[in-house]
């Protein structure tokens, strides 16, 4: 279901929650889908639980699942109004970096190089 890299140097409970967004984002998991317990996706991926449960935690704290007690996670409706809030401040932290990027020397086609891999990435679902 999630390819997690164990070797990463991002720890692997923030490696599934990103994972999970993807997943979302992409409407791969649909509104009101039930999300694989906590049991399961631990046995399934061969990790403690308790990682399980640490990114579920996060996935709610950030709105991207709600859960229903004795019934499980379920994917959260996407709040569009919030999305642009995000996206508002992701603007702004993106001008920040490359204004810092560029003033250390960064050429245009580096930035510009950057964007592809990353839109590339995107789409490949990686």
């Amino acid at each position: 279901m999630f390819d997690l890299d164990l070797r990463s140097r991002l720890p692997i409970y923030e490696q599934l929650v990103e994972k999970i967004k993807e997943s979302i984002i992409n409407e791969v998991l649909k509104t009101d889908e039930q999300l694989p317990s906590v049991r399961i996706l631990s046995q399934q991926l061969t990790i403690n639980p308790n990682t399980i449960q640490k990114a579920y935690r996060e996935l709610e704290r950030q709105g991207y699942i709600y859960s229903l007690p004795g019934k499980g996670s379920f994917v959260a409706r996407i709040d569009h109004q919030k999305n642009n809030e995000k996206l508002a401040k992701l603007k702004e932290d993106l001008i920040k970096i490359l204004s810092e990027a560029m003033y250390l020397g960064m050429k245009h086609e580096e930035i510009m190089a950057i964007i592809s891999q990353v839109e590339s990435t995107v789409r490949r679902g990686e």
